[in-house]
C-alpha cells in the first residue's frame, strides 16, 4: 500500500517536521526557569564570541575556545593578584550591553552553568563535544580546587530551621495576604522541603483531603520524578499547624480547583493563575525582611531548614529522606548544615558514663 499525497520519508534521515516536534517536546518538558536560563547563556556565549573572534558563533566548537572561555571568567593568581584573563574593554562591552551584570571574574557555579549550557547545545545536535575533552575537564577542575583552596566556593542557602520558621510565621497576619504567605510557607516546609517550582505549580487537583485540616498532597512532578511516574512515595502528608493553615488559605481564598497559590491584587481580588517560581522566593525574603532575620535566606532555605531540623532532632534518615524525596543519601546528608551536627550523640561520648 503506497499512501497518497504524502512524500515519502527517508529512514536514514530525520524529517524537518520530527525535528521541529521533537524540539516542540523539548522546550515543554523544561520548566520555564530552565529554559530562561539557557536562553541567557547561549546569549551570553554568542555576544563574547563575537567580541573575542569577530564572527557569529557557529557549532561545533574547538575545544580551545572551551578553554578560551574558562580563562577569560575564571579568577588565577598571578604577580599583579586575583585577575580574569577577558580584556577590560570586552568585558566593559558586556556590561554595557547587558550581558553580564557587573566586570570581572564570572562566579564558579555561573561559569560551570555556561560550559554545561554549551555543552547541552552540541548533545542536542548531536555533535562532537568540547565539553568533554580531557582539556576542558582538566581545567576546570584546576579550577574548582583553586577556588576552593581561596574559600572561593559558593556558601550553600542558610537553613530555615524550626525557630526562624516561626518568626516567618508570626509576620503573617489574618488578612488574606497573610493566610497566603503563612499557608504556603508551611506547605513547603512541612511537606518535605518542596522545590519552590513544585510550591508554584501546585494545584488543587493533586491535593487530596483526609479530613478536617488533613491533606495527602500527590507530588507529581519533582526534579526527582520529571516523567510524572505514580509512585507511592509521591504522596507527601500536610497536617498539623501546615493543614490547618492550608484550609484557612483554601476557604478565604475560595479556591476549589487549579492553581494552589495564587497572587492577590491590591483591591484584594484573588488571581486565576499560579504563582510563578520566582515569586515564590520573593515571598520568603519578604517576611525574612519583615522578620528582621538577617541571612542568605531564599525559597531553597525551605528545604534545607527542614532538613536541618530534621537532623537536629535525630529524625531516622530513611523517613527524612521518604519526605524530601531524594534519592541518595549522601545529596540529603549535604543539606544539612553546621547546627545540624551538634546533635549527634556520637560527637559526646566522652560525656557518657563509663562502668568503673
Amino acid at each position: 500500500m503506497v499512501p497518497l499525497g504524502t512524500a515519502l520519508l527517508q529512514p536514514e534521515l530525520l524529517s524537518a517536521a520530527a525535528q521541529d516536534a521533537l524540539r516542540a517536546l523539548r522546550l515543554e518538558a523544561a520548566s520555564a526557569n530552565t529554559t530562561s536560563s539557557y536562553q541567557s547563556a547561549l546569549r551570553y556565549w554568542a555576544a563574547w564570541y563575537w567580541l573575542r573572534y569577530g564572527k557569529a558563533i557557529a557549532l561545533p566548537l574547538a575545544a580551545n575556545v572551551v578553554l578560551q572561555f574558562v580563562a577569560d571568567h575564571g579568577e588565577h593568581l598571578s604577580e599583579q593578584g586575583a585577575q580574569s584573563g577577558l580584556p577590560a574593554e570586552l568585558d566593559a562591552q558586556l556590561v554595557q550591553q547587558g550581558f553580564k551584570g557587573k566586570p570581572g571574574a564570572l562566579a564558579h557555579s555561573t561559569l560551570v552553568h555556561r560550559i554545561a549550557v554549551l555543552s547541552k547545545a552540541h548533545s542536542h545536535q548531536a555533535m562532537a563535544n568540547p565539553c568533554h575533552s580531557a582539556e576542558v575537564r582538566e581545567a576546570l577542575s584546576h579550577l574548582r580546587k583553586a577556588y576552593a583552596r581561596r574559600g572561593m566556593l559558593e556558601q550553600k542557602k542558610a537553613a530555615l530551621t524550626r525557630p526562624l520558621l516561626e518568626q516567618l510565621l508570626a509576620t503573617c497576619d489574618d488578612s488574606l495576604k497573610g493566610r497566603r504567605d503563612r499557608a504556603l510557607l508551611l506547605f513547603a516546609w512541612a511537606s518535605g522541603g518542596r522545590r519552590r517550582s513544585e510550591v508554584a505549580e501546585a494545584r488543587m487537583e493533586w491535593l487530596q483531603q483526609m479530613g478536617p485540616g488533613q491533606y495527602l498532597y500527590d507530588l507529581r512532578l519533582s526534579k526527582t520524578n520529571q516523567s510524572g511516574a505514580a509512585r507511592p512515595e509521591n504522596f507527601k502528608p500536610v497536617v498539623g499547624v501546615a493543614g490547618a493553615a492550608l484550609a484557612l488559605w483554601l476557604e478565604a481564598a475560595n479556591i476549589t480547583e487549579s492553581a494552589i497559590f495564587r497572587r492577590i491584587f491590591k483591591n484584594g481580588k484573588v488571581g486565576d493563575t499560579g504563582l510563578s517560581a520566582l515569586s515564590v522566593n520573593n515571598i520568603v525574603k519578604e517576611r525574612c525582611a519583615l522578620a528582621g532575620i538577617a541571612g542568605d535566606f531564599s525559597a531553597h532555605s525551605l528545604r534545607s531548614g527542614f532538613v536541618t531540623e530534621a537532623g537536629r532532632q535525630n529524625m531516622a534518615l530513611a523517613d527524612t529522606m521518604a519526605m524530601t524525596g531524594h534519592q541518595s543519601a549522601a545529596t540529603v546528608l549535604g543539606y544539612f548544615r553546621a547546627e545540624a551536627p551538634l546533635a549527634n550523640k556520637a560527637a559526646r561520648l566522652l560525656d557518657a558514663p563509663t562502668d568503673p
